[in-house]
């Protein structure tokens, strides 16, 4: 299936998780990818690894974003799409988390998917339209105790997507968000060593478990590639039915 068939990809926050699952998918489907991270991007478990080209660099610097562009079209000669895909998380008491952490969590969650953006728009451009892909969260649609920098994050960085498709719509230019669930990612490693917490989080997902990064990353794929062509605007939950729920009991557990 080459559903990114003649496709360049810029993937930021690559090196693991969903990022890194998120190049492959694109390597797969036919496309190539630029894929950049903060640390050293792992070997990808592709075939073809000459459509790969890792890079090095920070998503809140804007010439870092402008630089991955660049090189994006001088590599493969286009740019087609970015999934904008960097995040990080932090949690803390409103009266008691320093500022200076607030604002690192909106600069990386916000400002940096902001970046990417304008660093990528004018090329986008030139080929006629493309696809921007942000990922966001479920804590971006409700709200989590104690999560309140990540909450504000996430819903800072969804409603910049609805606004963003309403501009950039007349130049064929898409944008939307995936809001992961509970996902076994680097970002929720602490989760998994508190097994209390993530029993409790399982047990709020109908259909029982998890997902895993390769999950997400489809549903990113697809808004990527020409299949979703009249998708704009959106924030596409991929949380295994956490937001289906009204809170006010868990789903039916599985008796087998």
């Amino acid at each position: 299936m080459n559903s990114h068939s003649g496709q360049v990809i810029l993937v930021t926050g690559a090196a693991s998780g969903i990022g890194r699952a998120t190049v492959e998918a694109v390597v797969r489907g036919g496309g190539s990818v630029v894929a950049v991270d903060r640390v050293e991007c792992p070997v990808f478990e592709v075939e073809d690894h000459a459509r790969i080209v890792t890079m090095h660099g920070d998503v809140t610097v804007q010439e870092d974003n402008e630089e991955w562009v660049q090189r994006a079209v001088k590599r493969f000669g286009r740019l087609d799409g970015v999934a904008l895909n960097a995040g990080i998380a932090t949690s803390g008491d409103i009266l008691d988390l320093p500022i200076a952490e607030f604002e690192r969590v909106m600069a990386v969650n916000v400002t940096g998917v902001l970046l990417g953006i304008r660093a990528a728009v004018p090329e986008l451009r030139k080929v006629g339209g493309g696809s921007l892909v942000v990922t966001a969260s479920t804590s971006g649609i409700g709200g989590d105790t104690n999560m309140w920098p990540y909450n504000a994050s996430k819903g800072a960085a969804i409603n910049l997507v609805r606004g963003l498709s309403q501009d950039l719509g007349a130049d064929a230019i898409r944008v939307n968000a995936v809001c992961p669930g509970p996902t076994e990612t680097g970002m929720t490693t602490g989760i998994k060593s508190a097994p209390a917490l993530y029993e409790s989080l399982r047990a709020r997902i109908a259909l029982g478990r998890w997902g895993q990064p390769a999950e997400v990353a489809a549903a990113i794929s697809f808004l990527l590639s020409p299949a979703s062509s009249f998708i704009t605007g959106i924030a596409l939950p991929v949380d295994g039915g956490v937001t289906a729920n009204t809170g006010q009991f868990l789903p039916k557990q599985n008796t087998c």
